[in-house]
């Protein structure tokens, strides 16, 4: 299928040929641009029998696109730990509206909670979502083998950082991977039961990444290494020392 982003060019039957100035792929409304014309016009890709220039039709309800990134990052990533950069991870969690979930890359030491931030290794779905492309200089659409070509071309050094060996988390995102691709992402979000605290372990969150599909009915998921415990700990705020000048001091 392919890429439906701004700037594709479309064909409508009553307009002629046009382009997308904006996309959103949660609703399936686009706005294009149509000759002359000054002013964008509002399509549903559902019911407005919007074309591809070439005139394959745009099945947006029968065949709609990942409106989130994160299964293509996984399939990037998997196919990155087969190549030896097992030291990058991905860690996806939601938005606060629960409408979208962000992603964030990361390589080096693998520590979930002070993981390094690097510009261009993070993003949303939100925003993925009007624009389908991971910010690398990728084109939407890109195949998996795309998608790392140009990610380290983007970013070569970061990319060096995530050379390295770390097996029993490779082998936990391959069973992953396995599992949910093409369809499902996982999302790293441990959930606080109603009226009582964090467990140790509950089921990771399953998410599917387009419209259509059912939930997530495999088997479970456990937590990637290195993840437990992280969310069970008590958090104290430092206890105030007593001064002699007769001001408390934060220990």
């Amino acid at each position: 299928m392919k890429a439906v982003a701004p700037g594709t060019v479309i064909f409508h039957r009553h307009k002629g040929y046009g382009v997308i100035t904006h996309v959103n792929l949660m609703t399936g409304w686009i706005s294009a641009r149509f000759g002359n014309e000054q002013r964008a016009l509002d399509l549903n890709l559902s019911s407005d029998e919007v074309q591809h220039a070439d005139g394959e039709p745009i099945l947006f309800r029968r065949a709609p696109p990942d409106r989130m990134p994160h299964a293509r990052l996984m399939a990037v990533v998997r196919e990155l730990h087969k190549a030896g950069y097992q030291k990058l991870y991905l860690y996806s969690w939601p938005k606060p509206s629960g409408l979208h979930w962000r992603w964030h890359l990361f390589t080096g030491p693998r520590n979930w909670m002070q993981r390094t931030w690097r510009e261009g290794w993070y993003g949303s779905g939100a925003e993925y979502n009007n624009n389908p492309v991971m910010g690398w200089g990728d084109s939407p659409g890109a195949t998996t083998d795309e998608l790392i070509h140009a990610l380290a071309k983007f970013d070569p050094q970061g990319l060096a950082q995530a050379l390295g060996r770390d097996e029993d988390h490779t082998a936990w995102f391959e069973d992953v991977c396995g599992l949910l691709l093409p369809g499902y992402m996982y999302s790293l979000n441990m959930e606080r039961p109603a009226g009582g605290g964090l467990v140790e372990a509950p089921p990771v969150p399953v998410v599917p990444v387009r419209a259509g599909l059912q939930p997530y009915a495999g088997p479970g998921i456990g937590w990637p290494p290195g993840w437990a415990g992280l969310w069970t700990g008590t958090h104290v705020m430092p206890a105030r020392k007593l001064s002699f000048s007769g001001e408390a001091e934060l220990g």
